[in-house]
């Protein structure tokens, strides 16, 4: 049986029948239809691989003029479906014609079915191949994407990294759906990618979605893929992210800030482990291992109803809670000097060290921004350092960087802490979001749900 689909047009009810009989013992599916103007129902509806397409519909017709128009409407549907057009009147300046306008090739009728199935098999594998081509492009895209951003490996032996550590061994060679929290730059994509990397899908792709940066319009058309004519802009069909996470893994990043209507429709998705292209009808199937990550707290969400229990229950078979880095505060010291060599090779720098004083004001620092931030003081500090060692004055992280006249609060609260230095970070940069929030090492959208947290 040959893993295609077969989509047969002819007004000949005798042709039809035929066709769909030998067929269908050699392919998994053959769709039959007596007119040409039921393509595009037809192709929305079924995954069709190989088109046999008659070239005569009017009574007496011979030129075969309405072949050539409904080759290149096909064409025009997708320039890679693959077409065998048929006539029962031999003339080989017609089949050049076709050849030419795209068709994959030419048989005449009666066919004999050792020929027609040889002709229809060739056709298959090369519908099979030019997929495969477009699918490892779209991949190899996603590949890039993915390898421009920077997997570092997982730092620290501190007993919380090391607790995680282990369930990680435990957890990733299996497929269980994992759910990773903890707050903004604790490393939960780090832990994901780690996650995959030593799963039995690491040679196929991770597929990192930024959740919290889609919106409602977007996102069934970036997760899911759409249609050609599916909206305005749609001018190609298009694979969503499931789809080109097949046989791999999907990270499903920020799914706290999902409303809704658009969590029902990833509930659905992750229940039948099947998409639906904008645009379309038919179901394809998905076969991907879920991650998913967030900062909010779920939980509390459920019970306020403003996240699906349900989908809470499908994402997080295994739950891996991630320490702020104030928590770790023993790893602190590894990281740096992890950082350092990093950037001090991407700069072309010959910084090999931190200085004592240095180092003791990292590990005095309360780092609100957990790892991210660690990392950008580094990367600064390797910019700005003249010599050979990082020095407390290239950290920059004296008490005006937050705002050092405002009054410490009377207790150690961590909560009146952060509120703290929200409070001053705006004010310092005068209500400007965006560089509140970098100076935090904080996203716009982590800034924004603390500003409504904490009141301000």
């Amino acid at each position: 049986m040959t893993e295609a689909n077969v989509l047969v047009i002819d007004d000949d009810d005798d042709i039809l029948l035929s066709a769909k009989l030998f067929l269908k013992q050699h392919f998994n599916q053959v769709v039959t239809c007596k007119s040409p103007k039921e393509i595009n129902v037809l192709l929305s509806h079924n995954e069709i691989d190989i088109i046999l397409l008659d070239m005569n519909y009017q009574k007496g017709a011979s030129n075969g003029r309405e072949g050539l128009y409904w080759l290149e409407h096909i064409l025009s549907i997708d320039k890679d479906y693959v077409v065998i057009l048929m006539t029962a009147y031999g003339n080989v300046e017609l089949a050049v014609q076709a050849i030419k306008k795209g068709a994959t090739d030419f048989i005449l009728k009666p066919w004999e079915n050792e020929k027609l199935y040889a002709t229809l098999s060739a056709a298959s594998k090369l519908r099979q191949s030019t997929k495969k081509v477009k699918k490892l492009e779209k991949i190899n895209t996603s590949i890039q994407t993915d390898q421009a951003r920077k997997f570092e490996n997982i730092i620290g032996t501190s007993e919380p990294i090391r607790h995680l550590q282990n369930t990680l061994i435990k957890v990733a060679p299996t497929d269980a759906n994992v759910l990773i929290l903890g707050e903004n730059g604790t490393g939960k994509q780090v832990f994901a990618y780690e996650l995959h990397k030593h799963s039995l899908r690491k040679n196929h792709i991770f597929m990192h979605v930024d959740l919290g940066s889609l919106n409602e319009n977007l996102f069934e058309s970036e997760l899911f893929g759409y249609a050609k004519g599916a909206f305005t802009d749609a001018r190609d069909d298009r694979p969503g992210r499931f789809e080109l996470a097949d046989n791999g893994t999907i990270f499903l990043d920020e799914i706290g800030n999902l409303s809704l209507p658009l969590q029902s429709k990833l509930l659905t998705v992750l229940q039948n482990r099947t998409v639906t292209r904008l645009g379309e009808s038919k179901d394809r199937k998905v076969n991907i291992r879920l991650i998913t990550a967030t900062n909010m707290p779920l939980n509390e969400m459920v019970a306020k109803g403003t996240f699906r229990q349900d989908l809470l229950f499908r994402i997080n078979t295994v739950e891996l809670e991630l320490p702020p880095l104030h928590k770790r505060a023993e790893d602190i010291i590894q990281l740096a000097n992890h950082f350092l060599h990093t950037f001090s090779t991407k700069y072309h720098k010959s910084i090999t060290s931190i200085t004592e004083k240095a180092e003791k004001t990292l590990l005095n620092y309360h780092w609100p921004g957990n790892v991210r931030e660690l990392q950008h003081v580094i990367e600064r500090a390797i910019i700005m350092a003249d010599g050979k060692e990082i020095t407390e004055q290239d950290l920059q992280l004296s008490p005006q960087r937050f705002g050092g006249t405002a009054p410490m609060p009377q207790t150690l609260d961590l909560e009146e802490m952060e509120k703290m230095m929200v409070q001053k970070a705006i004010e310092n940069h005068k209500g400007n979001i965006s560089r509140a929030a970098a100076e935090l090492g904080l996203t716009r959208a982590a800034l924004y749900r603390r500003i409504e947290k904490f009141g301000l």
